[in-house]
């Protein structure tokens, strides 16, 4: 038996992305954002809306980056979605985080977090920002060789129903791979 439950954010899981930008006194910037997907194989889309010092900055510097939060920082992460840019002007100080300028676009990468999308913006419309992805880069600890290996990754996830955060790490399957043995040979 199914039961009607309240509506919200219900799909799990959404990913834990730090984005960020510079302000216009070249400060550093991230923000949490779990509204965030591929929009196509280069390219990204963030529902923010435009009250965001990120969206304003984006705007203004025309880039931006989207690192994935991992479970060795989930403080960090979750501050960044708690304190707002256009109150809190010093919340990547405060954070003990460490930033280095991306040598591709005008924007910083967060260098604790494992992967970073190093994006251009495109534009901002019904759903909110969109961006080409020109750079990727990952810490070599989460790689194996070439390839990023996600449990080494650490990411993790939001829920949306309890607020939670969930790493993501076990494989449970293969891609491509596992429902060919449904198919009729």
């Amino acid at each position: 038996m199914r039961k009607n439950i309240p509506t919200t954010e219900g799909i799990f899981p959404m990913p834990v992305l730090m984005i960020a930008t510079y302000n216009e006194d070249g400060s550093v910037n991230v923000m949490n954002a779990a509204w965030g997907m591929m929009f196509e194989r280069d390219q990204v889309v963030l529902n923010l809306t435009e009250t965001h010092k990120t969206v304003k900055n984006i705007k203004k510097r025309k880039a931006f980056t989207v690192s994935i939060a991992d479970s060795d920082h989930i403080v960090e992460a979750d501050y960044f979605g708690i304190a707002s840019g256009n109150t809190t002007p010093n919340k990547f100080e405060t954070s003990k985080l460490t930033a280095t300028k991306s040598e591709n676009i005008d924007a910083p990468i967060i260098n604790e977090f494992p992967i970073c999308m190093e994006c251009e913006f495109i534009e901002y419309g019904d759903c909110g920002v969109i961006g080409k992805v020109v750079n990727t880069t990952a810490n070599e600890n989460v790689l194996n060789g070439e390839t990023v290996d996600i449990a080494k990754v650490s990411a993790i996830a939001f829920d949306p129903y309890t607020h939670g955060y969930y790493k993501v790490t076990e494989r449970v399957g293969n891609a491509f791979k596992d429902g060919l043995q449904l198919q009729k040979q």
